[in-house]
Order: structure tokens, then sequence, then C-alpha cells
């Protein structure tokens, strides 16, 4: 079990700098880019929807070195990434690869002005392909780091945000909303309205008092579950096209309801399912965040409960379809047994992933060693809600 903000920092920038020269370690710049834990609004961000998202304590630690004319990102344990800075277009063979998220960064960016090079070595507590947003945090550090070598701190979150989405959609090839890059950019805890997605109105709100936060992850990768997530995004569509939108923020949910004889002939049943999750999922993030500015706790966990059920029943999005393996099931069953005072929900773009679980003070030792038993001490994290965004920090 791991408590990832406690005596950990010395160690990680100990660690990267034994990877820089040591004529060159006065030059190092450090940045820091955090994992985000999205609390209500599961897949509503792609449809103009409504979200409750927070930056949370892990993250990508990078050392950072300037140089001239490439960008270089060294994380451990992979294969050092190279981008000429002079060829951004997009690269069929980086598709699906985290090289096409650096060259897609950068290449949004490029539009903004000139680019800065640079030479990253990174280190990251963020669970990988758990739901927690590690592509999100790796692509708003990179753009962090360009802002600050290169447009003097003047890029805003959102700009950042929208260089991560724009990486993942058109260079890597995953059809993301903003959730998880404005999560990471703008740090806090926040509620967002996707309604005009290039202005999406934030709104700051405080934490839920008296209660901690964990994560569990449940193994497996989100790698190849990319044609899952894209299904529910075209499913959604499906049902605005039918109304003549474009997105479902554009439908009227009575006109759903009422015209279901007809829907049902023109698309699948579970297009509807995941039609109606995406209206009452934004009803619960505003639920959610009158709780939250209220200091409603038992209304508040009600709405996580409520929205974990929901991804379940109608998103269906907690098992990979057809598949046996269903990890993330499992650990919505153990943490419902196990948890005494809170509520959980599965976070993130599902089929596998990680538990978020808001439980009270003093119980979560008990809750963390029951997750543990099941998915091991390294799978379970007591984090924070944290207050800054992607970063440059100092020595």
């Amino acid at each position: 079990m791991r408590n990832v903000w406690e005596g950990h920092e010395p160690f990680r920038r100990k660690k990267l700098l034994g990877r820089v020269a040591a004529e060159r370690r006065k030059e190092v710049l450090w940045f820091s880019s955090p994992g985000r834990a999205e609390i209500v609004g599961n897949h509503t961000d792609h449809n103009r929807g409504k979200v409750l998202v927070s930056a949370v304590s892990c993250d990508v630690l990078a050392a950072v070195l300037p140089e001239n004319g490439f960008v270089e990102v060294a994380s451990e344990g992979f294969r050092p990434i190279r981008v000429d800075l002079n060829s951004l277009s997009p690269r069929e063979e980086e598709k699906g690869k985290s090289a096409s998220l650096v060259r897609g960064v950068l290449a949004f960016l490029a539009k903004k002005g000139k680019l800065a090079g640079f030479r990253a070595y990174t280190h990251s507590n963020i669970f990988r392909g758990a739901g927690v947003s590690s592509s999100a945090a790796f692509c708003v550090l990179i753009a962090e780091i360009e802002n600050a070598l290169a447009f003097g701190g003047q890029l805003t979150p959102l700009e950042k945000a929208q260089a991560g989405q724009y990486a993942e959609n058109v260079y890597f090839g995953k059809p993301c909303g903003l959730l998880d890059q404005c999560g990471v950019a703008f740090g806090g805890l926040n509620k967002i309205d996707f309604l005009h997605p290039d202005a999406p109105e934030i709104s700051p709100l405080p934490p839920l008092k008296g209660y901690a936060v964990v994560m569990t992850n449940t193994g497996g990768s989100h790698s190849s579950l990319t044609v899952h997530y894209a299904a529910i995004a075209r499913e959604m569509g499906d049902v605005a096209a039918f109304f003549g939108k474009k997105t479902l923020r554009e439908v009227e949910f009575d006109a759903l309801i009422g015209d279901l004889p007809r829907l049902k002939k023109r698309v699948s049943e579970r297009a509807i399912l995941r039609s109606v999750h995406f209206f009452e999922e934004n009803e619960r993030v505003d639920r959610a965040a009158e709780a939250l500015q209220s200091g409603d706790a038992p209304k508040f966990l009600e709405q996580i409960r409520a929205s974990g059920e929901s991804s379940y029943k109608l998103l269906q999005n907690c098992f990979v379809p057809g598949s046996v393996s269903q990890p993330l099931a499992l650990a919505l069953k153990v943490s419902e047994m196990t948890l005494k005072d809170g509520a959980s929900r599965m976070m993130g773009g599902g089929f596998t992933g990680a538990v978020l679980a808001f439980v009270k003070e003093g119980e979560e030792g008990t809750y963390m060693e029951g997750m543990a038993r099941v998915f091991g001490n390294d799978s379970v994290e007591l984090v924070r809600l944290r207050a800054a965004g992607a970063a440059q920090i100092g020595e």
C-alpha cells in the first residue's frame, strides 16, 4: 500500500539527477504533472457534458535540460523518444504509441509560436493504464515544459489541455474528450461544463471534509481498449444524429424518451442505455457540486454510488464485452463489501482500471488492507487532491 506524497520526492529527484551528466546538473529545471481523479461525469465530456474532476498527488516528475532542435523524453523503463522539431507531421507507425503524444503536442503548440528543444528525464508514480490518466499527465507535461521554455509561461491551462487532447485524438488515435487534460492542467477540484468545449465553464469546488481518497488499481492495460472507448462516443453520437444533432448535449432528454419506439429501430439498445446514462450523469454532477458547496457529505456520497451503478448498468464499461476477465467488476464488489462509511465507483475510461473510494477518515487503513488482500499492496494508494496542475517546480 502506498501513500504517494510522503517521503518520496527527494528519492525520485536524486534518481533522476543520476541520469543527468554531472557537468549539466546545475542546468536542470524541474516539472511536475499530476494524475487526475474523475469524481463524477463518466464519459460525458466527449458529448459536451459536465464533469467533476480533480488533480491528485501522484505525478510525472521531470528533470529537464534545454537543447536545440529536438525534444527527447527518456521515461524510466522505456526507450527514449526523440522528435525533430522540424518534423512534426503525424506518423502512421507511431499511432497508439507514446511518441505520437509528444509529436502531437509539439505540432499543436508549433501553431502558436517557435518551439524550444529540450531533453526530459521522467519518473512516474501514476498507475499506468488504470484510469488515472497517465497519458494526459504526460501530454500536459510536454506542453508545460514548452510553456516555460518557449512561451514565457503565457499558455493558459486550457491551451495546454487542448494540446494534449489534440495529440490523443489526431496523433495517437483515441477519440477522447477534454476531461482528463483539464483535470491535469487546471489542478484543484473543479466542476467543468463542456457545453462550449473551446471555452468550458470551470467552477472550483471545496474538497469533501472528513474523508480520505483511496485508489485501487485492478490490473490490466488500456492500450488495447481504444475500440471500446470509441464505441461509447460513437453510439452516443448515433443517438444524437437520430435527432439531427452532433452531440447529446444538443438533445432534450424528454425527446429521447418520447421517441423511443422509433429510436429503437435505428440504433442499438446499448446506445440508448448509454445515452440515458449521459443525461442522468449530468444531473449527478450538478447535485454532487451542490453537495460539496454546502458540505453535505451524505448527498455527495450518494452521487458517487449512483454514478458507479450507472456506469455498470447503463454505460456498461466495467468489463470488456465477451471477456471472462473482469478484475474491475470484482474490485467494485470487494470495495462494496469492505467499505463501512463512504462510497466507491469505477473511475476513468473503464473496462479495466481503477476503483476510486471516499473512505471515512480513520477507516482508510482497514479499507486499504481489505483491497490489498485481493489486488496486492502495490495496487492500493492513499492519495490527496492536489491544488496545482502541471507546473514548473523549485529545486
